[in-house]
């Protein structure tokens, strides 16, 4: 048997309070306890599968017999665009990420979910009774036992449409009173969601495009213009050889796809050796590997590694024509201070990366090309190294009064 939910509006969309009415007696009290302890307790649990876990076990404890919860929740993010958690009796909490593309958006306009969104309406599924409905979950949850199904709607207030399911094997399903408990919770369980996403989805946002420690920065109130917060660290400044002339032909989408295989080259590296990537320019980037306690020469020694790491992935992805035309790197290492700094103007600011020693690694890329070298090292980066360097001599840097000792590393390790 298959219901299309009650004649009034989604709970979730319009919750008026009448929702009350149909709690059984003497459960009203448990049932109010149950949205507190959502709206407290449940919202600051720093994971959101125990807000799913806990609230199915809470819903046990007023009788209702939920043996199944998933839910799926759209979400901002560069790599996947949702994410589905379950949790079971048998097997607790367990998470599934979306990624963006055909078969994730396929995958949803055949589910329940694309079902209940566009109807506004609760789906509750009597698994008992024969049924015509060609959903990939139905006939799996039936091998599983399960009795019992239920699909509601969770609509969030910037639009974004959501979903939860409850699944049950009790031999008589969900009766009345369960399905009036649900409905009760559910405008509840909404808006701590909604508010768990929205700061989730802040601090994905905001790492994303300012990195680990700027984003820190930021949340924790760092956004006066003129703030300024020193950090000594080993400096990576890396740029492509040539990216004018390679891309001088291509179309915008071909330029971006080449920016980024560049950078699946080069940024992996950096973060397997505990590296930030603070800002990416153009076709380059600047990161930081940052002084842990008294091993001053660890950061070096990291910063060294992924820039070896780095050039070696691109000659690989040089090797099996992952580019139309060969790209060549160069990369610099200086040890210093880099400055994250409040810069800009009224009510809109850049949270960047400034300095002295900044502008010297950057002035060292330049001589990448000039010396034909693909990796180059400031002699204050080399003092922190027990590793073997070259030295090319002192060279001028624009900008630069003093001229800076300047060196390439020694022979490569036979393993990095």
């Amino acid at each position: 048997m298959l219901e299309l939910g009650p004649p009034h509006p989604p709970p979730t969309a319009d919750a008026d309070g009448s929702e009350a009415n149909d709690v059984p007696f003497g459960a009203l009290q448990d049932c109010v306890a149950l949205r507190d302890w959502l709206l407290s307790e449940g919202a600051r649990l720093p994971q959101a599968d125990g807000l799913l876990a806990g609230m199915s076990e809470r819903l046990n404890g007023l009788g209702v017999p939920v043996d199944r919860a998933s839910t799926a929740i759209d979400t901002l993010h560069s790599e996947y665009s949702g994410v589905g958690r379950f949790w079971t009796r048998e097997t607790g909490s367990t998470v599934r990420l979306f990624p963006h593309g055909d078969a994730s958006d396929k995958a949803y306009q055949e589910s329940p979910f694309f079902t209940v969104h566009e109807t506004g309406e609760w789906l509750i599924v009597d698994l008992t009774e024969p049924m015509d409905l060609h959903y990939s979950i139905i006939p799996e949850l039936k091998a599983e036992g399960y009795t019992h199904y239920i699909v509601a709607p969770l609509f969030f207030t910037n639009g974004t449409r959501n979903g939860i399911t409850f699944a049950t094997r009790a031999s008589n399903g969900f009766r009345d009173e369960d399905i009036a408990i649900l409905r009760f919770v559910m405008p509840t369980l909404a808006a701590v969601m909604e508010m768990r996403i929205v700061n989730k989805t802040l601090d994905q946002v905001l790492r994303i495009y300012v990195g680990d420690e700027p984003h820190r920065a930021i949340l924790s109130g760092d956004i006066r213009r003129g703030q300024v917060k020193r950090i000594r660290s080993a400096i990576l400044f890396a740029d492509m050889r040539d990216y004018t002339q390679i891309s001088a032909n291509m179309t915008p989408e071909e330029a971006v796809d080449l920016l980024n295989i560049f950078f699946d080259c080069l940024v992996p590296a950096v973060e397997r050796e505990g590296g930030e990537v603070l800002k990416y320019l153009g076709d380059g980037l600047l990161a930081i590997f940052r002084e842990r306690g008294d091993d001053l020469g660890g950061a070096a020694k990291g910063a060294l590694i992924a820039a070896r790491t780095a050039l070696a992935a691109l000659d690989e992805a040089n090797a099996i024509g992952r580019f139309a035309k060969p790209v060549v790197a160069g990369i610099a290492l200086h040890h210093g201070e880099a400055a994250y700094g409040n810069v800009g103007s009224g009510a809109r600011l850049d949270f960047t990366v400034i300095g002295r020693d900044v502008n010297l690694a950057s002035r060292l890329a330049r001589l990448n090309k000039t010396l034909g070298e693909p990796l180059l090292m400031s002699k204050p980066f080399v003092d922190f190294l027990w590793d073997e360097s070259e030295s090319l001599g002192e060279h001028a840097l624009d900008g630069f009064a003093e001229p800076m000792g300047v060196y390439r590393p020694g022979r490569t390790p036979a393993a990095l």
